[in-house]
């Protein structure tokens, strides 16, 4: 397939549109309560330092030395759904869209690992700020 014809356009294209997210070592737990959302909380990240880095990094676990899988930036949307006595928050990271649309703000009844379309992974959570829930 020669570069810049459309067949090899189209490939190029489904393979970035179709990448999944890169998963956690650790998985974001959800639901667990037949009566209430499967994450409970939408938080946005708030106190980073604009003259530092600027970005908080979404880790693949609950540590300052695990893989980073993303960096977010100051005000962006996250879904709260588990948090560690040390400090740490599993979150999700809705779609480019900003809809926040992950499929965990309906119950589900078992507590299970999170596998839906929306990147997941562990800030700090001293840098997250409650905005809903």
């Amino acid at each position: 397939m020669k570069a810049g014809t459309p067949l090899a356009i189209a490939a190029a294209v489904a393979l970035i549109g179709n990448a999944a997210p890169a998963r956690p070592e650790r998985p974001i737990m959800v639901g667990g309560m037949d009566d209430l959302d499967a994450c409970l909380t939408v938080s946005k990240v708030t106190g980073l330092n604009p003259r530092g880095d600027n970005f908080l990094s979404l880790r693949s676990q609950p540590s300052s030395k695990a893989r980073e899988l993303m960096r977010l930036r100051a005000e962006q949307q996250v879904w709260v759904c588990e948090e560690t006595p040390g400090g740490w928050t599993g979150v999700l990271i809705g779609p480019a869209d900003g809809s926040l649309d992950c499929g965990v703000g309906t119950p589900i009844a078992k507590r299970r690992a999170y596998a839906g379309p929306c990147q997941s992974g562990w800030v700090a959570s001293r840098f997250l700020e409650v905005v809903a829930g």
